[in-house]
């Protein structure tokens, strides 16, 4: 939860624990009663205590509960570094792997090697192996903690497995089984074993058919997979079909939350995410190619508009209804980009449901268009007899060019807004990648051409009105 999203609730708790940790009492009692908030409490509260009061709060709670803490924290390695060196790796041993993972492949601190040689050669195995994939491969989120079952075993062999296990591996919501070769086989409900009579056979309990997916798949590949099973956990495979590890449901949530987060961020044309803490480099490293790009595609607008330089200076009045051409174009094609990269995320499209959709959004664009060039038909022309005093047929002739612009600027625009998405997903290019601010760029240059185009066209030379 983020510093600008928290409630007033949060706020209490934080003044409670910060006034325990600054009171008298004897640490048990303090230790005792620190039990009771939630560690995300507490890690909310590590950034407002001294450095002698966090030693303090060190010494009062243990290695699982500092783990926990710790991995609620927006930058844990700073705490880290303010442990000793064994304690510090206890801690990233407790934790989830793939929390210790991200800690250790994020961290500057030079105690990076030592907490690494002080753990275990278990966990120094888990790590490696899970830091040895890359950030948009699936096994990269995935955690070893979870139970695996032979499949030829007693009901009463296996609930015996899972109470041994359970002291290392918590993750026991669903179990997972094995054939003799230690391939993946299917999956039980632990609640379905805990009631299963021992007369039972195991073979009875277990779900073949149980979502899973390959660790070196994209995230991205597999994301819909992931959303469509409410599942506790989904196991992660190797290429021969052993279990690696599991994607926990709060895996999924924050996979799912960190996509959303740079989905929308490319759709604000900036390069990657940004947050309240962010150095004001960085923010400028991720925002100005964007505007460099846009720079240059507003030249090129720019000097389209030039090339119509004569039919303003002939009539000028036209001027007056660029930005309503402009405007109306972008929102078009903003609200046909949003839609494509919905269905894009959510769906593979073939090549004729691809055309289908551009077919969709162009007569949605001109339904809409045509409604708002009737309007404009009939409230510019009225504006211009009643303030420009015009007469009626120049008046309603000029507002009948911008209605028409206007149709054909927002049809184009849906197009524009639809396709060009759908041609980054086909050349492998993230579509969120064609972002509101690049397609409203583009929909400007297909605005301007249109207006000033018809302007040309039908007031000049065919009415000739100048």
């Amino acid at each position: 939860m983020g510093e600008n999203e928290k409630t007033r609730d949060d706020y209490e708790y934080e003044d409670e624990i910060l006034e325990l940790l600054r009171s008298n009492l004897s640490p048990k009692i303090i230790s005792d009663k620190l039990k009771e908030y939630h560690a995300n409490d507490l890690a909310n509260v590590l950034p407002k205590l001294t450095d002698h009061e966090r030693e303090s709060l060190y010494r009062m709670v243990s290695i699982e509960e500092l783990a926990e803490i710790f991995s609620y924290c927006d930058e844990p390695d700073k705490y880290l570094d303010e442990l000793d060196l064994v304690r510090a790796a206890s801690v990233l041993e407790e934790m989830e792997e793939d929390d210790a993972v991200d800690i250790l492949k994020n961290t500057e601190s030079p105690n990076k090697k030592a907490w690494i040689a002080l753990m275990s050669e278990s966990s120094q195995k888990s790590i490696a192996m899970l830091a040895s994939y890359d950030e948009d491969e699936i096994a990269s989120r995935m955690t070893t903690n979870f139970v695996t079952l032979p499949y030829n075993i007693s009901i009463k062999e296996a609930v015996s497995s899972v109470i041994a296990q359970a002291a290392e591996n918590d993750n026991i919501s669903v179990i997972y089984v094995l054939d003799e070769k230690g391939v993946f086989y299917g999956a039980i409900d632990l609640k379905d074993l805990i009631i299963a009579r021992s007369t039972d056979k195991l073979e009875d309990l277990i779900v073949t058919a149980y979502p899973y997916v390959y660790a070196h798949e994209k995230i991205d590949d597999c994301l819909e997979k992931l959303k469509e099973y409410s599942e506790e956990s989904i196991p992660v495979l190797s290429d021969d079909n052993h279990i690696l590890g599991v994607i926990t449901a709060q895996d999924i949530t924050e996979v799912l939350d960190a996509e959303m987060g740079e989905d929308y961020a490319k759709f604000a044309g900036l390069s990657a995410e940004e947050d309240l803490k962010e150095p004001l480099g960085e923010s400028i490293k991720k925002r100005l190619p964007w505007l460099i790009l846009l720079l240059g595609l507003g030249l090129i607008v720019s000097s389209v508009v030039s090339v119509f330089e004569g039919v303003v200076a002939k009539l000028t009045l036209i001027m007056a209804f660029q930005s309503l051409i402009l405007d109306m174009s972008g929102n078009v094609g903003t609200q046909s980009l949003a839609v494509t990269i919905r269905v894009l995320t959510n769906e593979k499209l073939t090549l004729s449901e691809k055309f289908k959709l551009i077919w969709k959004e162009m007569r949605v664009g001109f339904v809409n268009g045509l409604a708002l060039c009737l309007i404009s038909f009939v409230g510019i022309g009225i504006y211009i007899m009643a303030v420009k005093h015009y007469g009626p047929g120049m008046a309603f002739t000029i507002s009948g060019c911008v209605g028409i612009s206007l149709a054909l600027a927002m049809t184009i625009s849906s197009f524009v807004g639809t396709s060009i998405p759908e041609f980054f997903k086909s050349v492998g290019i993230d579509p969120a990648a064609a972002s509101g601010p690049l397609i409203t760029t583009v929909t400007d240059l297909v605005g301007v051409v249109t207006y000033y185009g018809l302007s040309w066209l039908l007031l000049i030379n065919t009415l000739h009105l100048v």
